[in-house]
């Protein structure tokens, strides 16, 4: 019989938490490739921004679920403050709101983003097994599964600096919804790192965060996945978005 493998340290299971970005975080893909070098269509970019809605939309539900399972008070005030940045205070405000600004900009319907009548399967699929995930698992899983904010302030400049070099129907106001999100990330990382390393005492505990951020990872990937084979390929499965219906301006880039 194996022995045991050994509890990690801390610092170890940081280490291996940013080996895992590196080698499955979203910005390897080849979508995310095409849209930051300039190669995708304006119809490659309003499936993206379409799609990506519903997991903007999703996120605060997301953490509302792992509120109310948080026993410490003083965790609480601090998880809640996600929910405040996707929802925002007051009416107009928050990341949907700045992510509803880009949908806007690419011709499509507040009304028909919002319905998510459009989105693909693949999307609607890989969104709500991130929140029956976040449901249902522990919630040491629950939180690690969120440590994709580890390395997306390095995406979001790439992006940033991407599409606003190549796509002349962008710009920063349109974009606005990324000039915020660096600082919130590495806030709600940090605490998402320390709660990990703090809790994750058994080398099983530390096992399922990984696995969680894995995971995570995964549900990631699987979207760009869906747009790549629904965009690029040019397979769109029966109910999704049609380029060119429920847009009301814009050309081919």
């Amino acid at each position: 019989m194996s022995s045991p493998k050994p509890v990690l340290t801390r610092e170890e299971l940081e280490v291996r938490l940013r080996q895992t970005g590196a080698e499955r975080y979203h910005n390897l893909h080849r979508f995310h490739r095409r849209l930051h070098n300039g190669q995708s269509t304006y119809e490659e970019v309003q499936a993206w921004a379409l799609n990506r809605y519903y997991y903007q939309a999703m996120i605060p539900i997301k953490d509302a679920t792992i509120l109310t399972r948080m026993p410490d008070v003083r965790d609480r005030r601090h998880w809640r403050i996600r929910i405040e940045d996707h929802d925002g205070r007051d009416e107009g405000d928050g990341g949907i709101e700045r992510w509803l600004k880009l949908t806007d900009s690419l011709g499509f319907s507040r009304d028909y983003v919002i319905s998510t009548q459009g989105i693909l399967p693949g999307t609607r699929f890989a969104v709500e097994a991130y929140v029956e995930f976040c449901r249902t698992r522990t919630l040491l899983e629950a939180i690690a599964s969120s440590l994709t904010e580890l390395f997306s302030p390095a995406i979001i400049d790439e992006r940033v600096a991407g599409m606003l070099a190549h796509y002349d129907f962008v710009s920063k106001d349109t974009l606005a919804y990324f000039s915020q999100r660096p600082v919130q990330a590495k806030r709600d990382s940090e605490f998402a790192l320390d709660y990990v390393k703090q809790n994750a005492a058994t080398r099983a505990g530390q096992d399922a965060v990984l696995a969680a951020l894995e995971f995570k990872c995964s549900v990631l990937w699987a979207q760009l996945d869906a747009l790549w084979s629904a965009y690029v390929d040019r397979a769109v499965p029966p109910g999704a978005w049609m380029p060119g219906s429920e847009a009301t301006h814009g050309q081919a880039a």
